[in-house]
């Protein structure tokens, strides 16, 4: 897929995203947004190996959605990817739903991991990555993680352990648009320079605008292309809302679901952008 038609496949993702969140009247659209590149770049762009008829498929890349709470996002691809029908995306939180406010690995094909206690991503992914190595099973692990989510303790104790077991399929990107749902991240707990701490722990790191698809692709095929003894962070600096413009870098945004009137405005700018 060529850079136009992954940006046109993020704005259909985008989409999908507000619309649901408004119609479920819940959610959380500004991290949402904010990784909806990250995701396009993943599926879409050559970079992760999967089959949605076969979500299983022995050899296939995992992804783990770390910050679950942004789940519409991860639905949002899925539906593009072919594991569900999209009209789906309509029942979001709706009782009886398979999109449930998080993923729910139980109820959809796809969420390879239940997620959305901050903090227990990257342990999970560093569990898989070293199952797949003992097994002997090929395919990378990616993981998505939110900034504000390096402020809890065991991402660190996974990210020590990932350096130790020398988890060199293992990728962690950073949504690194330093808002949480109180505000600035280095206002409410800095984390401090993220690659930095990162590399402290022994990993690779790389430094990557979040928004800029074809970028991300390269970078991340690059990744899987070489053999490694160390995991990548790779930090992905995005922004919070993006696409939207009353929405970006408003950390209200972060759990809030647009009114009627807002979908509305939201759609035509993206619609516009996209002209």
């Amino acid at each position: 897929m060529d850079t136009a038609a992954l940006q046109a496949k993020a704005t259909d993702i985008r989409r999908d995203i507000l619309t649901m969140i408004t119609e479920a009247g819940s959610g959380h659209p500004g991290g949402s947004l904010s990784c909806a590149d990250i995701l396009t770049a993943l599926y879409f762009g050559g970079v992760m190996n999967y089959d949605a008829n076969d979500p299983k498929m022995v050899g296939r890349d995992r992804f783990i959605l770390a910050k679950g709470h942004a789940a519409p996002a991860l639905y949002a691809t899925l539906a593009e990817a072919g594991y569900f029908p999209k009209e789906e995306i309509h029942t979001l939180r709706k009782l009886g739903t398979r999109l449930q406010g998080h993923p729910d690995s139980n109820l959809l094909p796809g969420v390879e991991v239940s997620t959305g206690s901050l903090g227990q991503g990257l342990s999970v992914a560093c569990g898989l990555a070293a199952g797949l190595r003992l097994t002997g099973e090929d395919g990378f692990v990616f993981t998505v993680l939110g900034d504000g989510e390096c402020e809890e303790g065991q991402v660190w104790e996974a990210a020590m352990f990932g350096a130790h077991k020398a988890l060199g399929r293992l990728v962690a990107i950073i949504d690194n648009n330093e808002l949480q749902i109180d505000g600035c991240i280095h206002d409410v707990c800095d984390p401090g320079d993220l690659g930095d701490k990162f590399a402290a722990f022994g990993w690779d790191v790389q430094r990557v605008d979040g928004h800029d698809i074809e970028a991300l692709v390269e970078v991340l095929s690059a990744r899987k292309a070489q053999e490694n003894d160390h995991p990548l962070a790779l930090i992905a600096k995005t922004v919070k809302g993006k696409g939207v413009s009353f929405m970006e870098n408003e950390a209200g945004w972060h759990g809030k679901a647009p009114k009627p009137e807002e979908l509305e405005a939201a759609l035509a700018e993206l619609a516009a952008a996209a002209e």
